[in-house]
């Protein structure tokens, strides 16, 4: 027994050199979605269906249930978060963001006020640990209940969850949904909720739109989830409803545009100890890989602070939340943007085309859809004269676009139709992580675009639907 084994993420950074080193040589695989099948048809034509007729997505495994309940929940939630709390009432939902002390992201998240005193988070599990943590040691009247998402490899052992959770996306979605509640359903705004019936149940809603086009998203006790997802199949049956599998799922977000995982910026910071310490060694913050060709011995030079992930317009100063004197010292014109990057066909063909060629290692694989190879991604990307002025951090291929697509954060100065380069792979031959294979680097040429990218997303999605109830 090694009595020197890590037990902290601060073990493991005061154990090892540089943590970079250690986040990008993890031997965590790359982000998946556990327990879904990969695909149910075929990842194409489940891509197409959000666009073109309906998709149902299982969104029941892949991220952590955080239960909030006591008096202090929404003092807790407005102390850590950059969102104001101010018309956060009961049966809406919020984008939860929230920021260290140098206003620089930890994560993000959903948060769901279902009672007077009671939230429920959904989402990745940098943001949940750092509620939890200051839940647990801030002094707070709260009681909190975490129900981590599901294992990557589960061995054939059935996972049960608290809550099952369904999402029903495309232009046929509202026809199945009110088919499947047997009448008419209350056309909500964005991000408000409500209640429906399905085969008996009475399900939760959430006016959403993950794909960029109008949607529901449903939740209840995992018990029923069997039936409530028969009986959503059998209403969209005939309305061409198909089902997203995991390897399908991850790739909405390209064209929506939604980053979903900056590195949670708490590896330095003596104040940011006790954080650490509390962090497992086997925590997602500790374990998960960094991957690209953006390499920098700084774990600061990794972080990013929420305009540069486009949640710029989120930041409130109605309120004191960690992060707010720092952020309040920051231009928003001076930081990076997000966009898209439409990847040159030809340029992508080669990456393909070296796979097979009998010359050199070839380049880095891009798999299909989702091409990331890591938890963290940083691609470099560099202007005309090779400097670089961004990051790709989210990769992969649209059906709907039939073009290859990252999001990024880039310089201010970029405007829409520059032509940039990604550098795709990593240097001097790749990491030591298992989802590496020896490469070459190449840089792949790719246009500047609007987020989101489809012209769905941003007529609908953005200012549309969003914010008005439909006729």
């Amino acid at each position: 027994m090694n009595v020197n084994k890590p037990k902290s993420l601060q073990d493991v950074i005061d154990s090892n050199a540089n943590i970079v080193d250690v986040l990008r040589n993890a031997q965590n695989p790359a982000y998946i979605v556990p327990v879904v099948p990969s695909e149910f048809t075929n990842w194409r034509s489940e891509q197409r269906a959000w666009q073109e007729t309906a998709v149902l997505f299982d969104q029941t495994h892949h991220m952590d249930n955080l239960i909030l309940r006591g008096p202090d929940a929404i003092k807790l939630i407005s102390d850590t978060a950059v969102n104001s709390v101010a018309n956060f009432d009961v049966n809406k939902a919020k984008q939860y963001v929230a920021t260290t002390d140098t206003g620089h992201v930890v994560g993000d998240g959903i948060l769901f006020r279902e009672a007077e005193e009671e939230f429920l988070y959904v989402g990745r599990s940098q943001a949940a640990n750092w509620l939890r943590f200051h839940g647990e040691s801030g002094g707070y009247n709260v009681d909190i209940e975490i129900d981590r998402r599901s294992p990557t490899n589960p061995m054939g052992h059935a996972v049960p969850r608290k809550y099952w959770r369904l999402q029903i996306q495309g232009p046929n979605a509202w026809e199945i949904i009110e088919k499947v509640n047997g009448g008419p359903v209350e056309q909500l705004k964005f991000f408000n909720m409500s209640h429906i019936n399905v085969a008996g149940e009475r399900v939760r809603t959430l006016r959403h739109g993950m794909s960029g086009v109008p949607g529901l998203e449903l939740w209840g006790a995992y018990e029923s989830y069997a039936k409530v997802r028969d009986a959503i199949f059998d209403a969209g049956q005939e309305l061409g409803l198909l089902a997203a599998g995991g390897r399908t799922y991850p790739t909405n977000t390209l064209e929506s545009g939604w980053i979903p995982d900056p590195l949670p910026a708490i590896y330095t910071g003596e104040n940011l100890r006790p954080y650490r310490e509390w962090l497992g060694a086997d925590s997602a913050e500790a374990k998960n890989a960094i991957a690209g060709s953006y390499v920098s011995n700084n774990i600061e030079d990794y972080y990013l602070t929420p305009w540069e992930l486009g949640y710029g317009s989120f930041v409130k100063f109605d309120h004191d939340f960690i992060g707010r004197e720092a952020l309040e010292q920051i231009d928003p014109a001076t930081q990076r943007k997000k966009i898209t990057l439409a990847w040159d066909t030809d340029d992508l063909a080669k990456i393909f085309a070296s796979m097979v060629s009998p010359e050199g290692i070839g380049y880095k694989y891009f798999d299909l859809p989702l091409a990331n190879y890591g938890y963290f991604n940083f691609d470099s990307v560099l202007d005309a004269g090779g400097t670089n002025v961004g990051l790709s951090m989210w990769t992969g291929y649209s059906a709907n676009e039939r073009r290859a697509l990252s999001l990024a954060t880039v310089d201010p100065s970029i405007e829409i139709g520059t032509e940039l380069k990604v550098v795709w792979g990593e240097p001097n031959g790749g990491s030591e992580k298992a989802t590496v294979e020896p490469h070459e680097q190449f840089e792949v040429k790719a246009i500047a675009s609007p987020v989101p990218y489809t012209a769905v997303a941003r007529e609908n999605y953005q200012s549309g639907w969003r914010t008005k109830v439909l006729a």
